[in-house]
């Protein structure tokens, strides 16, 4: 592995430098409490403060909404994947978000391939960015709070550089190309690391037991706090649309103006919306708000580790700070074990 440092005069230079391996995408201050990632114009707009996007990264491989093919009486099906050949280097993403990234590809990757989300994975650059939490992070409960893979180059803040770790051998090529900005770690930046590090962990106060939790679950798919859940949840689809890992989606087609040419489109889907489980002659298989809410948490955490073997939360806290009636996924779980 190799680790370099950065020194924080020349992080415009940096940013500049990773214009030539495409559009570069970076964390973007919206209002006081929100950030989005979006194109970089100038590299001062980075930032580097915010710990998590309204929109996770997903948007980028998996978009909200989506062409998949174009028809046409006479041509047939042609296959449309946008953006297929665009290169964008993706800059600041937190160990939580490339975990989810990393969960997204055993989705789409599973069985059949999905070649929309991987004709774009494939021309998008990670660069990691390191963070301190807050009181809705509970990534270090999931095991996503670090990695040690899914990304091109990684940066650890110290006070006045940057810790730069290659993930990859295109990271390895950018390092090479930027080496008059780059110079060697230190055994005292080592040592300001490794208290960072320290620091860091103690900032985590907000805690979830995973253990044996697919098993309570199994035990407690009757409990009254799925009632409970249901009289509060709106079952909005905030907390879907938002998650680094949800990958619900309905597939309907559109028809052009000559009503014979049209397109298929794949927009993003919530299992909380009623009508999600709905099927031919209108039977409803969570037709209570309880069912769909219910059906959301085991998937997460019972479901997804049945198959994967590891749950597809990242703890990023998301879906904490969006709800619009305060439901606290990890409150949840600590009345589903009987904690509170």
């Amino acid at each position: 592995m190799k680790v370099l440092k950065l020194p924080k005069q020349n992080f415009t230079a940096f940013m500049e430098g990773l214009r030539k391996y495409g559009e570069v995408h970076i964390p973007i201050k919206k209002s006081s409490k929100s950030y989005v990632f979006a194109p970089m114009n100038d590299p001062s707009e980075v930032s580097l403060e915010f710990l998590r996007t309204v929109v996770p990264p997903k948007k980028y491989f998996f978009k909200p909404k989506d062409k998949l093919l174009k028809f046409d009486p006479e041509k047939g099906f042609t296959e449309v994947i946008e953006d297929a050949n665009k290169k964008i280097v993706l800059f600041g993403l937190h160990p939580c978000d490339i975990h989810g990234l990393k969960i997204l590809d055993l989705v789409f990757g599973a069985n059949n391939a999905d070649p929309y989300f991987f004709a774009r994975r494939k021309n998008v650059l990670i660069i990691g960015l390191s963070c301190i939490p807050d009181d809705k992070c509970f990534c270090r409960s999931m095991g996503t709070d670090a990695t040690e893979d899914g990304y091109d180059l990684f940066l650890s803040e110290l006070k006045e550089s940057y810790i730069v770790t290659v993930g990859s051998s295109i990271g390895d090529d950018i390092t090479n190309d930027l080496k008059q900005v780059l110079t060697k770690v230190t055994k005292r930046d080592t040592i300001e690391y490794l208290k960072i590090r320290k620091v860091r962990k103690d900032k985590f106060t907000l805690h979830l037991d995973t253990s044996d939790l697919p098993y309570i679950l199994e035990l407690q798919r009757e409990s009254e706090v799925w009632d409970e859940l249901g009289k509060k949840c709106l079952c909005c689809g905030s907390c879907s649309m938002v998650c680094p890992t949800c990958s619900c989606f309905n597939v309907y087609d559109t028809l052009n103006l000559d009503s014979t040419t049209g397109q298929r489109i794949r927009q993003w889907d919530s299992c909380l919306f009623k009508d999600y489980a709905m099927v031919a002659g209108g039977h409803n298989f969570r037709s209570k708000r309880s069912d769909r809410v219910k059906n959301r948490y085991y998937d997460k955490q019972q479901g997804f580790v049945s198959q994967y073997g590891q749950p597809s939360c990242t703890g990023c806290g998301r879906c904490i700070q969006y709800c619009p009636t305060k439901i606290h996924v990890v409150e949840v779980f600590n009345k589903v074990r009987g904690d509170v």
